[in-house]
């Protein structure tokens, strides 16, 4: 099933189980659905040079300290159980990580956590190199090995 590969591809191994159907079968059964305020790295270049804005990174720190988002903030997926309480629910931010997926993971624990005052970048740090967002000089993750 391809969303347990992708889910292994970021760190999650253990998948008790699946929506047999997918979303369409949870629609039609009459449930609740939510979704995740989300824009392109085009948009978040616009709206990055119109105003001081707060970066989340949930990227893993190796990756945040190859290259970053200038003052942008390294909070791994890995830790969020740990960074979370930190977050203050009525400052919005911004959140990526490097393609997406991860991305869309702690946007979803968030929600569920009640956080709702934040937008995840689509496509994630791969999408937003491509614009002219301020980012720290690039450091080749095998220069950083020990």
């Amino acid at each position: 099933m391809e969303a347990v590969t992708r889910l292994s591809r970021v760190g999650f191994d253990n998948v008790l189980g699946h929506l047999e159907g997918g979303l369409e079968s949870w629609i039609k059964a009459g449930k609740e659905i939510d979704t995740v305020n989300r824009i392109t790295a085009q948009q978040f270049e616009l709206e990055a040079k119109a105003d001081k804005i707060k970066v989340i990174d949930v990227r893993k720190e190796s990756e945040y300290a190859s290259e970053h988002v200038q003052d942008a903030y390294s909070k791994p997926l890995a830790y969020i159980n740990d960074w979370v309480r930190d977050i203050d629910p009525k400052e919005h931010f911004y959140l990526h990580c490097a393609g997406g997926y991860r991305s869309v993971i702690a946007a979803s624990i968030l929600q569920a956590r009640g956080y709702r005052n934040f937008t995840e970048v689509e496509g994630g740090f791969s999408a937003i190199a491509q614009t002219h967002v301020p980012k720290t000089q690039f450091v080749c993750q095998s220069k950083m090995l020990k």
